[in-house]
């Protein structure tokens, strides 16, 4: 939900300034060129035909149903639900998790809001919502640094209730550490208009001390547009929209909003005949990139961190919670054992300095969990399942 008015200063960048540490990246650019616009274009086909998406309807159950069954469908487990009340109406907002390798308590958060008003909501905010889709299916099995979590946020066209209940109820109970904030709002573009720019939004409202690393952050999205899709990039301030409530509690936020401002959004209108498919094609696409930039995607181990990786054996596993790690060959330093649940909490850690060492998780509860294993600079990561 976005005012149509938009101040004057707003700046265009008709070049792309990338920095020594942001540069083409070939592995990146190999996940970004498998985003596909068939599926992109069947899921919102999909979810614009649960008709108008208001809290306390069946349309907004049926499509909050149908978003957990996608992410289950794609292999995720760690998928959530958060219920609280839009104006006596029982609606959910839907959080799903993915573990990083190495900072596995660190989140970039990647959001948007799947309630509409008056109408089915195809750009607003259909498009942020199958786009967020697209981004999960193909980072599920990427390696990142940092974990991830896709939030599909209900309550935001009535005043952001969702997102503002989420960072009163999760992200500052429990003191959530929040890498940034990637809002995802309205990218759908208008029928029969020259589509070819995007809107990367930064933080300049107060708090003021968390305005320069929005700044940044922006700035390295925009690049990333630069990088790995055929748009242009605007720089513009943040507003409106479900970054509002973690911007206020002094995170990092950023966003995208489509630059030609659809003039059907709230009502019947806003159809995907009014809107340009192909150019959430190329917001995706520009979007997965900056999504592997900040959580640090990593390619597949090369032949160093392949041997250590195979100096490591667990079994049984699956396990009763009691198993063994092996370790093939000893070297002077000791490995370090990191044992993380799939919502990135750290539940057991240990130093391993024996071929044998004898491990005990049998307090915990059945489920999937992630092993990292560092020693030096080298790091693998195994799934440890307990049954």
């Amino acid at each position: 939900m976005k005012s149509l008015l938009r101040l004057t200063f707003c700046f265009f960048l008709f070049s792309i300034s990338v920095s020594s540490a942001q540069v083409f990246n070939p592995y990146y650019n190999g996940i970004v060129e498998n985003v596909s616009a068939s599926n992109i274009l069947d899921d919102l086909t999909t979810l614009v035909d649960f008709g108008v998406k208001e809290p306390g309807t069946g349309a907004i159950e049926n499509a909050k149903d149908w978003i957990i069954n996608r992410y289950q469908t794609l292999g995720y487990t760690a998928v959530e639900t958060q219920d609280f009340t839009v104006y006596g109406q029982t609606t959910s907002n839907i959080i799903v998790t993915k573990t990083g390798s190495v900072y596995p308590n660190t989140f970039l958060i990647i959001d948007g809001h799947y309630d509409t008003v008056n109408g089915p909501g195809a750009n607003d905010n259909g498009s942020g919502t199958v786009l967020i889709l697209e981004l999960a299916r193909l980072l599920k099995d990427v390696d990142t640094e940092y974990s991830i979590k896709f939030i599909h946020f209900s309550g935001e066209e009535e005043g952001l209730i969702g997102s503002e209940f989420y960072v009163n109820n999760t992200v500052i109970p429990e003191n959530l550490d929040i890498k940034l904030v990637l809002n995802i709002d309205q990218v759908g573009g208008v029928a029969g208009m020259n589509n070819n720019t995007i809107v990367c939004e930064r933080d300049e409202s107060p708090p003021n001390y968390n305005n320069a690393a929005s700044a940044q952050a922006t700035q390295e999205m925009a690049n990333a547009f630069g990088l790995y899709s055929s748009l242009q990039t605007e720089i513009s301030y943040a507003y409106g929209s479900d970054y509002v409530p973690f911007e206020n509690n002094g995170e990092v936020i950023t966003g995208l909003y489509e630059n030609n401002e659809s003039p059907y959004t709230h009502g019947p209108n806003d159809i995907i005949e009014n809107m340009d498919p192909n150019y959430v094609f190329e917001v995706t696409k520009g979007t997965l990139g900056s999504a592997l930039h900040f959580a640090v995607g990593r390619e597949p181990l090369g032949v160093s961190e392949n041997s250590f990786a195979e100096n490591i054996t667990v079994y049984p596993n699956p396990s009763n919670g009691k198993f063994t790690v092996k370790l093939n060959t000893l070297s002077e330093e000791n490995i370090e054992l990191t044992v993380f649940n799939i919502l990135g909490k750290t539940v057991y850690t240990s130093s391993l300095n024996n071929a044998t060492n004898a491990i005990d998780l049998s307090s915990l509860e059945t489920g999937i969990y992630l092993g990292v294993f560092k020693s030096g600079k080298n790091l693998v990561t195994k799934k440890i399942v307990l049954n």
